[in-house]
């Protein structure tokens, strides 16, 4: 219990206090949070991700066996949570949203944060971090869009859009950097080196003023089922399959816990976009954070316990 409590205190409070900052500030002051998204994806997400990259020390074998990891990850959940909701009588249109909400988890502007705090910015368990992010980021504005839109222009334009985005090419520059050993400019390296530092505290103060801005009327109990679903079900199908396929150390401990975090706010986004009902996303969105407080404690707990 004294390290449950520990993990809480040490973690997931002081992440809280950020996002609540942040959405103590949206709600008095109205921010754009569309030039606050831009701020984190266009300047302080690419220096991060190729930072981390660049520093780590990278097993490329094991980096292709980590996305084929998270593809067959997703594509459980995405049968179990279509049987879930089925089983509980949605229609298509949330049983979509219900699904989506499982397969797109907050690795970003909660995951990484967890991951730094855990793990005290160990640059290869932030490697782990950064393919998950990078993993959910493509499977979101992919098939996320794909499965509520049905204009085919949408959806090639949301492909070649992912592609112009910076988060895609610091990945791509950090593993060929990292490759291939080339070296970076002390003065380019330490103003990356700044940029990244700003990370953290940026995309956490988004996270609260992106939730403040989520509107909604209600709270169904088929949303409450997907926060379950995504918080508990979600780790515990990831739990058996490092299991199965004997991912051990910081690896399944970083897999682990990110599998834990809640719906993404991506989910609710694509949503107000692309579906009849956005404020079911955002129910599911808004619940699964406020319950993860909880319920990622314990998963931290069990990961640095059992691998």
């Amino acid at each position: 219990m004294s390290g449950f409590i520990f993990i809480f205190m040490n973690v997931i409070l002081p992440i809280g206090i950020i996002v609540s900052v942040g959405y103590v500030v949206q709600l008095k002051y109205r921010l754009d949070r569309g030039t606050l998204a831009k701020l984190a994806i266009h300047y302080v997400m690419p220096a991060f991700i190729f930072m981390s990259l660049y520093e780590s020390d990278i097993d490329f074998s094991l980096l292709f066996k980590i996305i084929l990891f998270l593809g067959l990850y997703a594509f459980v959940t995405f049968v179990i949570t279509r049987f879930i909701a089925k089983f509980i009588g949605l229609d298509k249109g949330q049983s979509i949203l219900f699904t989506n909400s499982n397969l797109f988890y907050n690795a970003g502007n909660y995951g990484v944060p967890v991951n730094d705090l855990v793990f005290r910015s160990d640059p290869y368990a932030m490697s782990v971090q950064v393919i998950m992010v990078v993993f959910q980021n493509m499977l979101a504005y992919s098939y996320g869009i794909f499965s509520l839109s049905a204009e085919n222009s949408g959806r090639a334009r949301a492909m070649l859009g992912y592609f112009r985005m910076p988060i895609f090419y610091g990945l791509a520059l950090g593993l060929i950097f990292n490759y291939f050993e080339i070296g970076v400019p002390a003065p380019v390296g330490s103003a990356l080196d700044y940029m990244r530092n700003a990370m953290i505290g940026l995309v956490l103060f988004i996270l609260g003023a992106q939730i403040a801005g989520i509107k909604f009327r209600r709270l169904r109990f088929s949303a409450f089922t997907a926060s379950l679903t995504r918080l508990v079900i979600g780790p515990a199908v990831a739990f058996m399959m490092l299991l199965l396929f004997g991912v051990e150390g910081i690896t399944a401990q970083a897999i682990l816990i990110t599998s834990a975090m809640p719906a993404a706010v991506n989910s609710s986004i694509i949503a107000q976009q692309y579906s009849d009902d956005p404020e079911y996303a955002a129910e599911i969105v808004m619940m699964s954070t406020l319950l993860s407080t909880v319920t990622v404690s314990l998963v931290i707990y069990v990961a640095l316990h059992m691998f």
